[in-house]
């Protein structure tokens, strides 16, 4: 028994002591089909399907951690995870996107993988977000599951109106979800606009953080702008009121779109 429990010790201290290598990768998707990014017990993820690919191809077991959390059917045109390997040389990690991506489905897409410094972390290090939304006037079934079909006409003057009050706030806990695990709801917006388009409006929004359901609110809550529903001082009115309930609804999924996510170490 004793004997059992030494080589068992000296086993968990040559596993502590072996070397591990972090790594960012850089990956796209499409969130359709996944109920979002992160591991969860009742609905396939993103991060689960990443997690299997890169234990399989690595042959270790490799738990990854993501940038932020996207929501069940929203899309990622650029998300960064952060992962460790062990006992591998770098360049087997470094060439291994295509055997990565063959195992993955084909609405996840690696593009490219690259080393980073121990402490380096795809979450807390990110100092910029941006997401776009996308909404439509006109029935296309090209655009189903990519962008939110809107039945009406919507004063997109009034609305920019409207968001660029956002840039003077910081505390935006009307557009958050409640009992979210955030010690603080401050984020600094530094763009929120709506673009013209020939076939409908991209909303784009860039931050230095985002709270749970944050941008689809946003979103829901010019929209109503845009209807004269609301006048666009009224935004103001409830992001100073801290009270989701003034808010308007979350917009759906189908059209949001995480787009670009900054680092002072990554080009």
């Amino acid at each position: 028994m004793q004997a059992a429990q030494g080589i068992n010790a000296q086993k968990k201290v040559f596993l502590q002591q072996v070397n591990k290598k972090r790594y960012f990768i850089e990956l796209s998707y499409d969130g359709t089909n996944y109920h979002g990014w992160q591991t969860q017990p009742n609905g396939i993820t993103v991060q689960e399907c990443l997690d299997k690919a890169l234990g399989i191809f690595f042959r270790q077991e490799i738990a990854s951690l993501g940038c932020g959390r996207t929501d069940a059917g929203v899309h990622a045109t650029q998300f960064f995870a952060h992962f460790d390997v062990a006992e591998l040389p770098e360049a087997t990690v470094l060439n291994a996107v295509g055997g990565i991506n063959s195992l993955l489905p084909y609405s996840i897409a690696v593009k490219r993988i690259f080393a980073v410094d121990e402490d380096a972390h795809a979450r807390f290090d990110a100092t910029s977000r941006s997401y776009k939304y996308h909404l439509h006037f006109e029935k296309d079934p090209f655009k189903i599951d990519r962008s939110w079909l809107y039945k009406g006409s919507l004063n997109v003057d009034a609305m920019n109106q409207a968001a660029q009050l956002l840039l003077g706030f910081t505390d935006f806990s009307c557009f958050s979800k409640s009992k979210t695990q955030t010690f603080t709801n401050n984020c600094k917006i530094t763009e929120a606009r709506f673009e013209e388009k020939a076939d409908g409006l991209v909303f784009h929004i860039s931050a230095d953080r985002f709270l749970r359901n944050m941008v689809r609110a946003i979103v829901g809550t010019l929209v109503l702008v845009g209807k004269g529903d609301l006048a666009p001082q009224g935004v103001a009115d409830i992001v100073a009121s801290k009270n989701r309930s003034k808010a308007g609804q979350s917009v759906p999924a189908c059209g949001l779109y995480l787009v670009k996510v900054e680092y002072p170490f990554v080009n």
